[in-house]
């Protein structure tokens, strides 16, 4: 029987030699970058696709398996329409997970996760400040108040000043921004966290450092980008600075 396409989709290709789940992987990638495959779209049964890519079944359901760790596809079992494996949008929480095991094998240095965060950051607060809204104003506030309840723990703490520049990229309207902002935080808590617990009087640095949010969140509110991006970048050196923050 002829190869019959899925609507939507280009003719599968077999791969041209002797294959591992690595060029499975690269097959499916392929389709995605020229569009042949988007967030929705489901991928052929196994079977058929290591028919058609003429692969075994097992390099098939190996590379399926790293995709769906990576949050690329995702599996639903059952029956019907909505069985069967398709297309997902990689959410923030595979990218934290990603970036968080490369921080904690050190395959990224100290230095270059803050330098990338200064950067990201100060782009977030010079954006937010042209296009910030009310609700960003009340989410913003949400978590100021949080950080501002009198004998907050420093968990709770350090998840809403997290929470709080999240929320500051999420303002700028920029989804890659938000996602890459929420995947370093998340990568920085454990060290945050541990670090916090060697500092001699540990309320006294939450006092300046919410002082600090304040101080930027006044100045994106008042559509002051450039005081809120150097404020942001004075917040963050202080921070690393009083920590002395290291991934060990």
């Amino acid at each position: 029987m002829a190869d019959q396409a899925v609507p939507g989709q280009s003719t599968w290709k077999p791969v041209t030699k002797s294959s591992t789940y690595e060029l499975v992987i690269d097959a499916i990638e392929e389709r995605i970058m020229n569009g042949s495959l988007t967030v929705g779209d489901p991928l052929p049964p196994e079977r058929e696709l290591a028919g058609r890519l003429e692969v075994s079944r097992a390099s098939v359901r190996e590379a399926l398996r790293v995709l769906e760790s990576l949050g690329v596809i995702r599996s639903n079992g059952g029956s019907g329409r909505a069985a069967g494996t398709f297309v997902a949008a990689m959410p923030s929480a595979a990218l934290s997970r990603f970036l968080r095991l490369h921080v904690a094998l050190a395959n990224f240095s100290i230095e270059e996760v803050i330098e990338t965060r200064i950067q990201l950051e100060t782009s977030s607060a010079t954006l937010a400040s042209s296009r910030i809204r009310k609700d960003d104003i009340a989410h913003l506030n949400a978590h100021l108040a949080i950080m501002d309840t009198p004998g907050v723990s420093l968990e709770a703490f350090n998840d809403a000043d997290a929470a709080f520049h999240v929320a500051i990229a999420e303002a700028a309207g920029n989804q890659l921004f938000s996602d890459l902002t929420e995947a370093i935080r998340n990568s920085l808590r454990l060290p945050i966290l541990r670090a916090f617990g060697t500092v001699p009087d540990q309320e006294a640095l939450m006092v300046q450092l919410q002082s600090q949010h304040h101080g930027i969140f006044d100045a994106i509110v008042a559509h002051e980008a450039q005081t809120a991006a150097r404020l942001t970048e004075d917040h963050i050196t202080t921070a690393v600075t009083a920590l002395q923050l290291t991934l060990r």
